[in-house]
């Protein structure tokens, strides 16, 4: 099969799109612009939103405000059977009772395509999802991942324009669910189709995509690229939603032309970017931290840095965890484990921790709150 035979690259715009249920708004005042070939994330907790979106790109849904456009296509009132759009669900995503070729031939036979032209088309979509030879088994033969690689195969059997994913991952558990995450990414880098999809699980979300958009409350709270949005939060959900953060209180001490001088309860001063936000001198923020980016060294040695006292550590063999408390509050360190310098600071030691002005970034106190 061809790339041609199945796949466009389409974009999709969202304008001010809102949805209410009685009284609640499940998506409220929602524009992105998604590019061609993009595979773009709606990350957020459930009941976020992420599915009404999906659904209303889908037309399942139809929002109250807003519209929505594909290929300079106004699409929200169109129905969804002429949008040409493909969504595979978190559940039931193969119909038990159906063969596998009966399963993707589905939406063909419906359009009233020639027994020959349906045949190899199936048989096509299943080479591409690698599951070619299957079409006699049933989904009660197969893996999960592979019952979710027919329900894609499904989908692009029709030809969408856009292919939309709910959670198409939730399912799985361990190992298949890391396997077909990496599938999953070589499919859309070697297929290309635009891809929206939703989740809950953020180191999903930045393993597989091109952008990323993190939802609450049925807004977007921040947009970006994957390692835009994890380095660069904009506040204090971002910032512990996609991944483990420290934060911790500081107020500004100095403005510089790239950025600020903060300064910890315990006195230690760190320069760091702005974060975007405008700062004055004596204003009060969180520091973002992760713990991957924390160096720990000696108290004695060390020019720079947050000093503290080890309270905690755990070996886990590839990495070694450190829990820094630093008055006032406590740093969590992860370090990658050395065979050469592998030695360890244990409970009570004194250290400092050394903090990059790179991976670090200055949020406002009040973003605790924000939404």
């Amino acid at each position: 099969m061809t790339r041609e035979t199945f796949i466009r690259l389409s974009e999709v715009q969202m304008e001010g799109i809102g949805k209410r249920f009685g009284t609640a708004w499940s998506v409220k005042d929602v524009s992105l612009s998604i590019r061609p070939g993009d595979f773009y994330t709606l990350l957020g907790p459930p009941q976020s939103g992420k599915t009404t979106l999906l659904k209303m790109l889908a037309g399942l849904i139809v929002p109250d405000t807003g519209r929505i456009v594909i290929d300079d296509e106004a699409v929200d009132r169109m129905p969804p059977a002429e949008r040409n759009v493909g969504m595979v669900f978190q559940q039931n995503s193969v119909w038990p009772h159906l063969s596998i070729f009966e399963n993707v031939a589905f939406g063909l036979k419906a359009r009233g395509e020639p027994a020959s032209v349906v045949d190899g088309k199936v048989k096509a979509a299943l080479a591409q999802v690698e599951l070619a030879g299957i079409e006699v088994k049933r989904p009660a033969d197969l893996s999960p991942s592979q019952r979710q690689r027919v329900a894609l195969a499904r989908m692009l059997v029709i030809e969408p324009r856009v292919l939309l994913l709910d959670e198409p991952l939730s399912e799985l558990d361990g190992g298949p669910r890391a396997e077909m995450r990496l599938w999953l990414a070589k499919f859309h880098r070697d297929v290309g189709i635009t891809t929206i999809h939703a989740s809950r699980d953020p180191g999903e979300a930045l393993a597989l995509s091109t952008r990323v958009a993190v939802i609450s409350d049925g807004r977007v709270i921040q947009e970006g690229k994957p390692h835009d949005v994890y380095w660069r939060p904009r506040n204090r959900f971002v910032a512990e939603f996609v991944g483990a953060a420290n934060l911790v209180p500081v107020h500004v001490v100095e403005l510089r032309e790239m950025g600020v001088v903060v300064e910890t309860v315990g006195g230690a001063q760190v320069p760091v970017a702005s974060g975007g936000h405008a700062w004055s001198v004596g204003a009060r923020g969180l520091l973002c931290l992760r713990p991957e980016a924390l160096v720990l060294e000696e108290s004695a040695l060390a020019r720079s840095g947050i000093p503290g006292t080890v309270s905690a550590y755990v070996f886990e063999g590839s990495r070694q965890l450190y829990e820094i408390d630093i008055g006032g509050g406590a740093l969590r360190v992860e370090m990658v484990t050395s065979a050469v310098f592998g030695g360890a600071w244990k409970p009570g030691d004194r250290v400092k921790v050394e903090v990059s002005s790179e991976t670090a970034v200055l949020m406002p106190e009040e973003s605790s709150n924000a939404r």
